[in-house]
């Protein structure tokens, strides 16, 4: 039995897979680059093609040109994209609604000159906030933004801003 574990124990010692090369990688490769075989280029060539790349340089884009007295309406002409919200706790907006934990596009609107928060979960309006309009940008860097604030104690202050109007509202927290 000492001869049997003696001769396996030996062939798992002498098998542990030891490899040898001869050269390395780059031998493989020999006088050729991953480009092909290099050409020498001379000099009129180069200035050649220097020439050719500052052309095509100058030429003019094509299409509708932007300034300053008309980005507004390219502004205005782009679709908008919806900004999402995360709502960390449940929010209380009347005593009937309730807004659960979650992610909500929203969408703001004016209903008889007052603001309206949206919230939708995929084609699904799950709640209106009424908002309060202001001229107040909240320091964000964008134009389209919405975001949820802490207010004070029990309540959430949720800040809304887009082309048309900035709005707030201050929502409770659901106990």
């Amino acid at each position: 039995m000492r001869k049997i574990l003696a001769l396996i124990f030996s062939l798992f010692i002498l098998s542990n897979g030891i490899c040898f090369a001869d050269g390395d990688l780059w031998d493989n490769f020999g006088d050729q680059n991953s480009y092909g075989k290099q050409k020498f280029v001379s000099d009129d060539e180069f200035d050649k093609a220097l020439e050719s790349k500052k052309r095509k340089k100058n030429k003019k884009i094509k299409g509708e040109e932007v300034h300053q007295a008309n980005e507004t309406k390219a502004i205005t002409k782009t679709e908008e994209e919806l900004s999402v919200l995360c709502v960390p706790a449940n929010l209380v907006v009347d005593k009937d609604v309730i807004i659960p934990t979650g992610h909500y596009q929203v969408i703001g609107e004016k209903r008889a000159g007052k603001p309206v928060l949206k919230l939708y979960q995929a084609h699904f309006l799950i709640a209106e906030i009424p908002a309060t309009e202001t001229n107040d940008d909240f320091g964000q860097e964008s134009v389209n933004f919405v975001k949820v604030i802490d207010a004070s104690g029990n309540k959430l202050k949720v800040i809304f801003g887009s082309i048309d109007f900035n709005a707030y509202a201050i929502v409770d927290i659901a106990e």
